[in-house]
């Protein structure tokens, strides 16, 4: 006979929910959803650095030091600890946020009633979702190109296809996202425990190859481009805040990988193996390659799927082609499908499954990318490029995520001092529908940045977005919980 009241049990601080009655007639309940049991969290600290290992090798980290040289005008050096100084300061909400995940095994949707109410949790899931998205659909261009350059290195006539190969390449790899996803959680932590260790071989090869082509003394001697004489903390830190940013997403839904973890040691580990080595060292590959990609192949090649393609050998081509579809498969799955997938459950978990929020996000990353794979096809002539969406509308929309990584920490640290109601972030009579503390939090700090944007005073408030907007965002809502009266979720936490 089923119970009608849920239970929630605690193994060596690990929460599990027994769900009653009252849990799974309950619309804002599904299975995909729901609170992993203690069983299922079988993710170590390796599983969780082969997680990061297999996110952060992809071609935009190749790409970062180039952006902070072109865009930031930091020297080599510089850029290079910008992206280590960002990626251990990016460990701070990563490891926060992936607290509650771990203890009570729940996805980042669900996490966020608690700071943003049980339908008010939709609104930060859509932006946070749209994000997502967007990034699915540009690391499917890349996959989709590594598809096309495989296949014309083992079929000639492949490449005389030109950008419809690329389209053709864009939807099989479109489509194994999509699947590898739906099979669950276990398909991801096999796919990225596979794909790290092929991953690093991949870099030590690449950069074994340029080498002898590069001179690591002239490349560091580089000056920065930026007026001579001109301070360099002004320039450091903006592009310390922009490499921040990159990972700003991971940030907030972490937890969706954190309720797999066997323990805080393990995801805390994981975290720290994992993410500011591996970034460091593969956005130093993509300098020393970028730079020797002239002696290499006779022009300036940014990124690692062009610059491959320029090789002679079919063979080597076909090697590098394969590993670079595993590298973007395991970025493209792990960082930009599983989020958006918990989170348009979450609007009706009863109505949408995982398999339906799947094939949700891959449509809307394919209507996001549509534009330019009608320019492929040759449908429609447009000056507006996909490194143009990356860098201008991708990366500043990121930024706007700050203050929901904020609100989220101040609220499970200090409002409900990691103390949730297991049961009642499912059901209706607990947290509120719309917490508004959550929303003016919010919305501060974001009104502040759009309007920074056209001020010369406060153009500082945007070069720091991240920081400002998480800082502010979390003492918003701080101050306004204190103001009022404490949650009654608090009191009948377990």
């Amino acid at each position: 006979m089923q119970q009608t009241r849920s239970q929630v049990t605690e193994r060596d601080g690990l929460y599990e929910l027994e769900a009653g009655s009252d849990v799974l007639d309950s619309p804002r309940y599904n299975h995909d959803m729901a609170p992993t049991k203690v069983r299922e969290r079988t993710w170590n600290k390796w599983h969780i650095t082969a997680l990061w290992v297999g996110m952060s090798i992809c071609v935009p980290t190749y790409t970062l030091g180039g952006v902070l040289t072109v865009y930031f005008g930091l020297s080599v050096g510089e850029a290079l600890l910008a992206i280590l100084f960002a990626n251990v300061i990016v460990l701070i909400p990563l490891t926060l946020n992936a607290f509650p995940g771990t203890k009570y095994g729940i996805p980042f949707p669900v996490l966020l009633r608690s700071s943003f109410g049980i339908l008010g949790s939709n609104v930060p899931c859509l932006i946070r979702a749209l994000v997502a998205c967007g990034w699915f659909g540009i690391q499917t261009m890349f996959g989709g190109l590594a598809i096309h350059l495989f296949l014309g290195s083992v079929f000639e006539g492949w490449k005389s296809l030109g950008g419809t190969g690329e389209v053709i390449g864009f939807m099989v790899f479109w489509a194994l996202n999509l699947w590898v996803v739906i099979r669950g959680a276990e398909s991801i932590k096999w796919l990225e425990t596979l794909s790290a260790p092929l991953l690093v071989a991949v870099g030590i090869g690449l950069l074994v190859w340029a080498m002898p082509n590069v001179s690591m003394t002239e490349l560091l001697a580089i000056p920065p481009k930026r007026p001579e004489g001109a301070s360099v903390v002004s320039y450091f830190a903006a592009g310390l805040t922009a490499m921040v940013g990159f990972w700003a997403t991971l940030s907030l839904n972490i937890p969706d990988f954190s309720r797999y973890a066997k323990s805080q040691k393990d995801q805390i580990l994981g975290q720290i193996f994992g993410l500011p080595l591996t970034m460091f060292l593969f956005a130093a590959l993509g300098v020393v390659m970028t730079a020797a990609s002239v002696k290499l192949v006779g022009v300036t090649v940014s990124d690692p799927v062009t610059l491959i393609g320029h090789i002679q050998s079919p063979v080597w081509v076909a090697v590098a082609m394969a590993l670079i579809i595993v590298a973007t498969l395991s970025t493209n799955t792990a960082a930009n499908i599983v989020s958006p997938t918990n989170d348009f459950q979450n609007i009706a978990p009863k109505v949408i499954n995982r398999t339906k929020a799947v094939l949700l996000t891959g449509l809307v990353g394919l209507v996001l990318m549509g534009h330019e794979l009608l320019k492929k096809l040759g449908l429609i002539v447009s000056d507006i490029s996909l490194e143009t969406v990356y860098s201008n509308w991708l990366l500043g929309y990121s930024s706007l995520l700050g203050p929901i990584a904020g609100i989220m920490v101040v609220d499970y640290f200090l409002i409900k001092k990691q103390r949730l109601d297991l049961a009642g972030l499912y059901r209706d009579d607990v947290y509120p529908a719309w917490n508004w503390a959550g929303f003016l939090a919010f919305g501060v700090p974001v009104a502040l940045t759009l309007l920074s944007l056209g001020s010369d005073v406060f153009s500082w408030f945007y070069s720091y977005g991240w920081f400002t907007g998480s800082a502010l965002g979390g003492i918003i809502y701080y101050g306004l919980c204190v103001m009022r009266a404490q949650p009654s979720a608090v009191k009948t936490a377990v």
